[in-house]
Formats: C-alpha cells, sequence, structure tokens
C-alpha cells in the first residue's frame, strides 16, 4: 500500500446509527445514509476501511420484540443470537449506504458485512456484574425499577442520561473470523466487522464454540480488531469533537495531541465517565502499543479530517 494510503478501523457510536425515538428500519437507513457520507471520503481516498458498528439501542429493541413473543411455539432467542441479527440488520443498512455514496464518484468499491464471533471468557468478572446499557432509556427511575422487577432484569443510570437496562460486557479476547477480515481486506473490499462488538462466544475444552448472554463493548472490540489486522489507525467516531478533561466543569479543556503515558494520567485521575468516555479512552490507549500507530476520538462529521488530525483527539506512542 502507498505510505499515504492507510488502514484503517473506524469505530462508530449510536449516533452514527439511530436517533433517539427514531428505532424503524426507515429512519435508521436514512442515518445509515448520513454516515455513509461522513465516510466515503475516507474510502475515496485510498485507504483501507474495516468499520465496527456498536448496537445498544438496536439489540435492545430486538429482545424487547422476542419477549414480547414468547411461546412454546416461537421461543424467545438468546443474547448472543440476538446480537448476531443487530449484525446482520445494521451491516446491511450501512453497507447499501455506502455502495449507494460510493456508486455517486464513479467507485465500485465493494462493501460486505461479516457475522462475526468474538470469543470471551466466560469466567470474565463482567458475568457477575452487568454495565452494558442496551434498549430503549426509561422515562423515570421508578418505571425503570418496576419493570425491572416484572421481567427480571437490571437497570442501572447511563452516565447522567437516563436509565437503562444493563447486561454483561466482557473484554473481547480474539475474532473467530480473523482470517476472513484480513483477506477481504487485502482484496480491496470495504468490510464491516465486529458490529455490535461481535457474537460473543466462549470455548469448551474440546474447541467447541457456543454463544454466551452478552453484549461487548464495540470500542474494545474495534481496538482486537485493528491490533489483529495490523491497522495504522483507530477512530473512534462518537458525539463529540474531542476527548476532554474537567469535563461539564469551568475548567472544561478539550484534548488535541497526547502520548498514552499522559491519557493514563488522565484515566488514573478519574477524568472519564465509565459508561461513556472511558471505554473509548481504553480502547485507544490500548491499541496505541506500537510506535508508528494512533488512534483518533473525534465526531462523525470530521471522519475525513480527523485522519490528518486537523480535528479530534490524536492519540500516540511517544
Amino acid at each position: 500500500m502507498e505510505t499515504n494510503k492507510k488502514r484503517i478501523v473506524i469505530a462508530l457510536g449510536g449516533n452514527a446509527l439511530q436517533k433517539k425515538g427514531e428505532a424503524s428500519a426507515e429512519a435508521q437507513q436514512k442515518i445509515a445514509g448520513e454516515t455513509a457520507r461522513a465516510l466515503a471520503p475516507l474510502i475515496k481516498a485510498g485507504h483501507q476501511i474495516v468499520i465496527v458498528h456498536g448496537n445498544g439501542p438496536q439489540v435492545g429493541n430486538i429482545v424487547i420484540h422476542e419477549e414480547a413473543i414468547n411461546t412454546s411455539e416461537v421461543p424467545t432467542l438468546p443474547l448472543d443470537s440476538c446480537v448476531a441479527m443487530s449484525q446482520g440488520s445494521i451491516g446491511y443498512w450501512l453497507q447499501q449506504a455506502l455502495t449507494d455514496e460510493l456508486k455517486k464518484d464513479g467507485l465500485n468499491n465493494t462493501v460486505v458485512t461479516i457475522i462475526t464471533q468474538m470469543l470471551v471468557d466466560e469466567n470474565d468478572d463482567a458475568f457477575q456484574n452487568p454495565t452494558k446499557p442496551i434498549g430503549p432509556y426509561y422515562e423515570t427511575e421508578k418505571e425503570a425499577q418496576n419493570d425491572a422487577k416484572a421481567r427480571g432484569f437490571i437497570v442501572k443510570e447511563d452516565s447522567g442520561r437516563g436509565w437503562r437496562r444493563v447486561v454483561p460486557s466482557p473484554k473481547p479476547l480474539d475474532i473467530i473470523e480473523k482470517d476472513a477480515v484480513i483477506k477481504l481486506v487485502d482484496s480491496g473490499f470495504v468490510v464491516i466487522a465486529a458490529g455490535g462488538g461481535g457474537v460473543p462466544v466462549a470455548m469448551t475444552n474440546n474447541e467447541d464454540l457456543h454463544g454466551v448472554e452478552a453484549v461487548i463493548d464495540k470500542d474494545y472490540s474495534a481496538a482486537v480488531l485493528a491490533d489483529l489486522i495490523e491497522a495504522d489507525s483507530l477512530i473512534i467516531l462518537t458525539a463529540v469533537d474531542s476527548v476532554a478533561i474537567n469535563y461539564g466543569t469551568p475548567q472544561q479543556k478539550a484534548i488535541h495531541n497526547v502520548t498514552v503515558a499522559k491519557m493514563k494520567e488522565y484515566i488514573g485521575q478519574g477524568h472519564f465517565p465509565a459508561g461513556s468516555m472511558l471505554p473509548k479512552v481504553k480502547s485507544a490507549v490500548q491499541f496505541v502499543n506500537k510506535p508508528g500507530r494512533k488512534a483518533i476520538i473525534a465526531s462523525l462529521e470530521s471522519a475525513s479530517e480527523a485522519i490528518d488530525g486537523a480535528v479530534g483527539t490524536t492519540i500516540t506512542l511517544h
């Protein structure tokens, strides 16, 4: 690959997939179109792109549908199967939108979605402490607690934004389909993989795979994927222009260029909320463990400018 062409993993936040209260397929396809327009310049520039997306709202809505029709004839599907369903539907919307957007400029890149299994450890502490929000926000804490009691699950307050159901979120260890992702990227495909963090699976003693009830954080999965395919850059796109310290206070300050060591210092000082920015920052630091790599946290609208360091927060080893 030419030196100015990069292999980039892009992690899409929830704002790139679904706006609050707009859960119809039509509404989400429209947002996918907006997302495609923001990402297309990176593909047009010749970069090799792999896209990882979240699924918090979508998988929660799928679970609600599944539970609503739970009968002996049509039993509710387990959470890992719901994650796979969200991978398929969101991947479909994104690959269609990207294909259409690229065609406008005469490009015929093939966009492909891989139903991706992510290996986790069944003894991960996350299974004893569910933290991953899924599904819609409740109007009030009382409504959330009443629903949790009636349906037998756990709810928590989500970073000051409201109450949601939470499920286990174990750390991703490996991607079962990594070789396929690498071959597709090498062949020039635009790849959508590890959607929703990947379908969480564990391995038995005889190395058989089986699904587990969890939803993996897509930022951690993006970091694992970026490492496995030897990406040059990891771009985590979210709702804010850059990472900030002292967020929400008069001393708030945006960070633009920072080393791994300094970012670890900020993490230790507790600058980043556990339910929102902390996984993004930790994932970025995890990926930037070799010289030449960089991680960028920026807004979706700034995706093409962020790769050159013009906007966002860029994290490097030194």
